[in-house]
């Protein structure tokens, strides 16, 4: 096993695939012991863990995806549901109180899964295999539940692809430190501050998209002209789409409902 402060400053997250298959024994170990080394609310482990490896339901899930070419090129797709459907059928067997079907539920169960996820990660890194998280789960949310015949209370947070590197891209830069510890409390950085904190971030992010032509082009034809301007872009993190997908997420809460 590797070291683990060597393991976190190897991370990357990796888009392209080898097709080699991957043992689905090394699958459940490394998901059991994802388990056993997760904090969980109450013990009452309130997340599902669903593997797909089959070629054409996968093809499904590249579309729901947005058509990312990892999602084809992977031998595996694990997708990590907040679920309490199957604590409360307990609690129905044995005459409890319902509950966990509302808002501070959902928010349980989605941390519980994330907890999981990111130990899943460590342990496919681990051993050698690449994964990359894909954010697109939360825009096809009731899309991906209907497609893995999720129960009520029960909805996917994030979704990974897993297998062996095809690519070894350099390591991402972080924000320094500094921007992310807080002594005691919330200090509010100042402008001059942020300028600094940003800095490199700005030259180095800026370079990387800038150096793919058909992004080069993208982002000249929508005339911006600064990394945070990308970000909040039609060609990003649109702020139109993400309150769309909003709206969408809170219909899903109360139809699955975790909202009233």
């Amino acid at each position: 096993m590797t070291d683990l402060s060597i393991l976190f400053n190897h991370h990357r997250s990796i888009r392209r695939y080898k097709p080699d298959p991957i043992d689905p024994a090394l699958v459940e170990r490394v998901c059991g012991d994802a388990i056993a080394g997760a904090s969980s609310s109450g013990n009452l482990n309130s997340l599902s863990i669903v593997l797909t490896r089959a070629q054409e339901r996968t093809r499904k899930l590249h579309e729901l995806h947005f058509e990312q070419t990892m999602v084809l090129e992977a031998p595996l797709v694990v997708t990590f549901c907040a679920d309490w459907f199957r604590t409360r059928q307990w609690l129905r067997l044995r005459g409890a109180r319902d509950n966990f079907n509302n808002l501070l539920g959902y928010h349980v169960a989605a941390f519980d899964a994330i907890i999981v996820a990111q130990n899943v990660c460590l342990g496919f890194e681990a051993h050698g295999l690449g994964i990359c998280y894909m954010g697109t789960t939360l825009h096809s949310m009731s899309e991906i539940a209907e497609y893995l015949d999720l129960p009520d209370t029960c909805l996917p947070v994030t979704t990974i692809v897993v297998g062996y590197p095809a690519e070894d891209p350099p390591k991402r830069d972080r924000l320094p430190l500094s921007a992310f510890l807080h002594d005691e409390k919330y200090r509010r950085p100042t402008d001059e501050e942020l300028e600094a904190t940003y800095a490199q971030r700005e030259v180095r992010g800026w370079a990387r998209y800038m150096s793919y032509p058909e992004m080069k082009a993208e982002i000249e034809a929508h005339g911006i002209t600064s990394l945070a301007q990308f970000y909040t872009s039609e060609i990003k993190y649109d702020p139109d789409v993400f309150q769309r997908d909003s709206a969408k997420l809170r219909a899903l809460l109360e139809e699955k409902h975790f909202l009233p």
